[in-house]
């Protein structure tokens, strides 16, 4: 996977990760070590784990094992949103804005995983 730049699931999730530095530069500052940073680590770690450590692997079971990973750093993610919602961080919009980026790439990756493990 020389070209990952086109795989829309990597595009969406930089996309989502963008957003997500973006949406926390308003936390409070003594989050910046705590959600702030978990938060910004959970999603760059889906786009890194689907191409940089996944695609630059030799099988199929590889890159399907990173997917994986991919998709526990969402999930992940996801409960830091639902957490910053609750605690007032995130605005109504901000928090339906992530929760349909998420599901969307959750998406992706389950059929990306799914193509991946048909050999």
């Amino acid at each position: 996977m020389n070209d990952f730049k086109k795989l829309t699931v990597w595009q969406r999730s930089m996309d989502l990760s963008v957003k997500i530095y973006t949406y926390t530069k308003g936390f409070p500052k003594g989050e910046l070590f705590g959600l702030t940073s978990q938060m910004r680590r959970s999603a760059v770690s889906i786009p890194s784990n689907i191409i940089v450590e996944g695609a630059g692997r030799n099988s199929n079971k590889e890159f399907s094992q990173f997917i994986g990973i991919a998709k526990g750093s969402l999930f992940e993610l996801e409960t830091q949103i639902i957490l910053s919602s609750r605690i007032g961080y995130l605005q109504n919009e901000q928090l339906s804005d992530l929760e349909n980026d998420s599901k969307a790439i959750h998406k992706m990756l389950y059929g990306l995983q799914k193509s991946l493990n048909k050999d």
